[in-house]
């Protein structure tokens, strides 16, 4: 993609900037007046959120991320699609499908009434996608950067043959220390334990991490908060489209075992995806579309929640 021509048909003066990023990929720089934001055309991928009034990034990225043509980059807000997790049919297809490896093309971008910032990436079928993935699809991707990030996936069957499949927006969070963090909005729900050889339990209290943790929690309803008083705060992630809440932290064995993660970046994030997994499979009938949203909002640390780690307070 030229660079130059990408500014001249999608830039927007002082607010949308085309630049190339790290391996050469062409990114998406935003910088309105209520947040920054950094997306990789390359997976379709928010890299960074940051509101203009918050102290840290949304968002964490490994530095030992990989930025080459055919590897996902870790972090950030990867594309799970058209499944995720392994390869449903044992194929020996990638994890998590392969949009998240892809380039991405720009359809649109606009500033909304409110002064948001709106990115719509999409990508279609090739020859490529047809000997992975038999479908002829319609994929786009609305990003919305303002006081919060809002993240639209939706799939456009345009076929006259029904197709399945499962997604997510695969978000990592960053964390002062995932000591100090807590996801509450769970409680009660069952899981599939992926770490427990796939045992079925049930969530009691809040998510405390303080080993692997790899979940797919099940028929979720309402929001998910992630308390971080190692950052003084709480994110607040609203949902749409999904039954399927997942939960990750790989903890220090994989850590230390991913080439794109350092040792001890197990430390410095979480992963709550919205989700449609496990038995939430979506059916894209001929000529329609699903939606999977989800927004993030950062709001300011709660009292109560720096009762239980008073080395954050």
């Amino acid at each position: 993609m030229n660079i130059e021509q990408l500014n001249a048909e999608y830039g927007i003066a002082d607010q949308v900037k085309f630049i190339e990023g790290v391996g050469g990929f062409p990114f998406i720089k935003i910088d309105n007046v209520k947040a920054s934001a950094l997306i990789s055309i390359y997976g379709g991928q928010v890299l960074s959120f940051q509101p203009a009034n918050e102290p840290y990034n949304l968002m964490f990225l490994s530095d030992a991320a990989y930025y080459q043509t055919g590897k996902s980059i870790k972090g950030g807000a990867p594309i799970c699609w058209p499944w995720f997790g392994p390869d449903p049919e044992q194929l020996g297809r990638p994890a998590h499908g392969f949009v998240r490896n892809r380039l991405w093309n720009v359809m649109k971008t606009e500033v909304t009434a409110n002064g948001e910032c709106k990115i719509t990436l999409g990508l279609t079928d090739t020859p490529e996608t047809q000997a992975i993935w038999p479908h002829s699809f319609k994929l786009s991707l609305e990003i919305t950067v303002g006081e919060s990030l809002n993240l639209e996936l939706i799939t456009h069957n345009p076929t006259a043959h029904t197709f399945h499949v499962t997604q997510a927006l695969h978000t990592y969070f960053k964390v002062g220390h995932i000591d100090q963090v807590a996801i509450s909005g769970l409680e009660g729900i069952k899981y599939i334990d992926k770490v427990d050889n796939g045992l079925q339990k049930f969530q009691a209290g809040s998510v405390i991490i303080d080993t692997e943790v790899d979940r797919i929690y099940q028929g979720i309803h309402g929001e998910v908060l992630i308390d971080d008083a190692g950052l003084g705060r709480r994110i607040r992630i609203t949902s749409t489209g999904s039954k399927t809440a997942v939960v990750w932290n790989p903890w220090a064995k994989i850590s230390a075992e991913m080439g794109d993660l350092k040792d001890d970046d197990y430390k410095r994030f979480v992963c709550v995806e919205t989700a449609n997994a496990g038995v939430d499979i979506m059916q894209v009938d001929p000529g329609r579309e699903v939606r999977l949203a989800a927004n993030y909002r950062i709001e300011q640390h709660l009292t109560e929640f720096e009762s239980e780690f008073p080395s954050a307070a």
